[in-house]
């Protein structure tokens, strides 16, 4: 698992990785921090690494990201963790479009290219 704030290469942390994923990485965004972390085997670690760092609940979105795939469609936003009632998201995929938004710019900040 790692918790990135400075912008880095997908592509060296896709050779890096220590999960057995084929063909995706897992992700949490904390969307109003601008970081996120990458790499574990479930959500809910990248989760916890980042509230052990400051973030908060409310503020993270879980997805998963294909190296391999155009920028523009390399993203899936589903996660166990994003099942949120009081927040109105109630299930695994992030419904709203403004949070969408928000973490895919993120990730373009913090991760370059798309291709492994």
């Amino acid at each position: 698992m790692k918790m990135i704030d400075t912008p880095v290469s997908l592509e060296s942390l896709w050779e890096q990785k220590v999960t057995a994923f084929d063909d995706m990485m897992k992700i949490v965004v904390d969307i109003s921090r601008e970081v996120l972390a990458i790499d574990a085997e479930m959500h809910a670690d990248l989760e916890q690494l980042l509230l052990m760092n400051g973030s908060h609940q409310q503020d993270l979105w879980g997805a998963n990201i294909y190296p391999s795939r155009e920028m523009d469609n390399n993203i899936e936003y589903t996660s166990l963790i994003n099942i949120r009632p009081a927040l109105g998201n109630r299930s695994m995929e992030v419904k709203d479009p403004l949070i969408q938004k928000k973490i895919k710019e993120v990730v373009a900040k913090l991760l370059h290219s798309a291709h492994v």
